[in-house]
């Protein structure tokens, strides 16, 4: 019997409605065509508390995320778009993830990620950009299609919904591409450990530097 693959979407913001939350439960429909298993993270709701690498009591919320985020096959991202770049609630909940790193395979090794923003300007894709850099960093692929959303105050509704077809039916697409992709990344891993051992030795560090002043 084949496995169902889980899309995990993490995003949304402090504000209330939040057209970057909005985009992407849209998002997670079209994850959900492709006969993926769905699961919704709420940055507002799950209330996380600043990211300290020396916290030893972390709060279930935290666990929460990071044990979505292990058990998922594909991401969606969805972040506003403030002052050029992701929100401060999005990055620490991007900076919890720490907490995978002693998984084997560590943080987002060979997950698929696909990336929206929502700006009320103009701009939008400084926030892709961002997200990107991130996902490298943590070890995953980021999907190729991505979604910024410029003006997004035009194109939701205070319940969060949309008239507006087009923007719909691109999330939609990402949704879907993400699940098409995690499928594919399930069959094989694609990160060697050849790969994993040259990315070791290309900074090494001391103990007395890992520890830190």
């Amino acid at each position: 019997m084949t496995r169902r693959m889980k899309v995990v979407g993490l995003g949304g913001s402090l504000a209330s409605p939040s057209n970057s939350l909005a985009a992407l439960r849209i998002a997670l429909e079209g994850a959900t065509e492709m006969g993926a298993e769905t699961e919704l993270l709420d940055i507002r709701e799950l209330s996380l508390p600043m990211y300290a690498p020396d916290m030893t009591d972390v709060p279930d919320s935290v666990h929460r995320l990071c044990q979505a985020v292990r058990e998922a096959d594909g991401l969606l991202w969805s972040s506003p778009l403030y002052h050029g770049t992701i929100s401060g609630s999005f990055k620490n909940a991007l900076d919890w993830l720490q907490l995978l790193s002693d998984r084997e395979p560590a943080y987002l090794t060979d997950k698929v990620v696909g990336l929206i923003s929502t700006a009320g300007g103009t701009q939008g894709l400084q926030a892709v950009n961002t997200m990107e850099f991130i996902v490298r960093a943590l070890r995953g692929w980021a999907v190729p299609l991505v979604i910024p959303i410029p003006q997004a105050w035009r194109v939701f509704d205070k319940e969060g919904h949309t008239h507006d077809e087009k923007v719909t039916e691109q999330l939609h697409s990402l949704g879907r591409e993400v699940a098409r992709a995690a499928v594919r990344f399930s069959s094989q891993a694609l990160t060697t450990p050849d790969a994993q051992r040259a990315e070791a030795q290309i900074q090494p560090i001391s103990e007395e530097e890992a520890e830190g002043p």
